[in-house]
């Protein structure tokens, strides 16, 4: 099952061109996975927006970046669910807080957001309150909204943890399927693309949604227990149930312990040769989070150079990229455009 196209067509020429994600919306600007964070990265010019999705007690596909609460909401702080508080082991981590799967959906949207980094973001604390919780149907009817015909928006949605909540009462495998068919998304073009770190989970999802089902990107961390899956072999098994990887973007720029760029890999070449899509994952403006040489002062808060590892990332064929800042990401493709037309031909 190998990409056919590009997650994004340029409407003006119909030649396949790389996308930009807003991860989680605009999280440099506005708390991650809020109205207000999806409808400001569509403002910036993201072609796709990226909710994370958890389930709820009696079984919503709500969006939040974990099924536990308390860094993304003001839940810490609600008396009325101070029994709440529990520990369990999520994955292989022993997590304590207030989890998605003890609220009902009903009590979610009592919940309002706020910034999970202020340390590092501490100018979208205003807005903390401002906005509650979404369900993963919201994000794909705001998504709806405000796409044209000349600029559609897409939802790239990760599922969060799906065969650890499978596990506990809470299919999510199921749910999604039956969401997205409810929704009319069930499709290679439709307006969700999927993607998931459980491959189990997207092998399923692909049985169930058939070839014909919506595109699938398998993220891969940048951990030894996923270098099999950019071997050759495991990019041919990946391109059996899904269309493209989502790989953590130190598997492409790679870096010492120190966080020195190093060099580069062959990995964008390897899916392509295996007819995988490649969209990198994440970029963030603040100095905390680039490599070395592209920092800008010694403040980990303060902006760096991302145009940099994003023109980078471009050049070295990425079909998208995943950004906090999707502004910056557009900025540094269409550098690259305008330096390639400048680029005079030979014949």
């Amino acid at each position: 099952m190998h990409a056919s196209e590009s997650l994004a067509v340029d409407p003006a020429t119909g030649l396949r061109r790389p996308v930009v994600v807003g991860h989680r919306g605009a999280p440099a600007y506005r708390p991650e996975h809020t109205a207000g964070s999806y409808e400001l990265a569509i403002d910036l010019g993201a072609e796709l927006i990226e909710p994370d999705v958890v389930v709820s007690r009696d079984g919503a596909l709500v969006v939040r970046h974990e099924n536990e609460l308390s860094r993304s909401t003001d839940v810490a702080g609600r008396p009325e669910f101070a029994g709440r508080r529990t520990t369990r082991v999520v994955g292989e981590r022993e997590r304590s807080g207030w989890f998605a799967e003890d609220f009902t959906l009903a009590e979610l949207r009592t919940l309002r957001a706020v910034e999970r980094m202020p340390e590092l973001r501490p100018l979208n604390t205003p807005y903390d309150g401002r906005f509650g919780v979404l369900t993963l149907a919201e994000v794909v009817e705001l998504a709806r909204r405000r796409s044209t015909a000349a600029r559609p928006v897409r939802v790239l949605a990760e599922l969060k943890k799906p065969r650890w909540a499978g596990e506990h009462g809470l299919p999510m495998v199921d749910l999604v399927a039956a969401e997205l068919r409810r929704l009319g998304a069930d499709t290679p073009d439709g307006t969700v693309v999927l993607q998931s770190f459980d491959a189990a989970a997207l092998r399923e999802l692909r049985a169930e949604l058939g070839d014909a089902g919506p595109t699938m990107l398998q993220l891969v961390d940048d951990v030894a227990a996923d270098d099999a899956m950019v071997t050759p072999a495991g990019l041919r098994e990946v391109s059996t149930y899904a269309q493209g990887i989502a790989p953590s973007r130190h598997r492409i720029l790679l870096r010492d312990a120190d966080q020195a760029m190093t060099g580069v890999s062959t990995l964008v070449s390897q899916a392509h040769r295996a007819g995988l899509l490649v969209v990198p994952w994440t970029l963030r403006p603040e100095n905390a989070f680039l490599p070395r040489h592209l920092r800008r002062g010694e403040d980990p808060a303060a902006p760096g150079d991302m145009q940099t590892e994003a023109r980078l990332l471009f050049a070295l064929g990425v079909d998208g990229l995943i950004t906090d800042a999707p502004e910056i990401g557009l900025r540094a493709r269409q550098e690259l455009v305008t330096a390639r037309d400048r680029t005079p031909t030979t014949r």
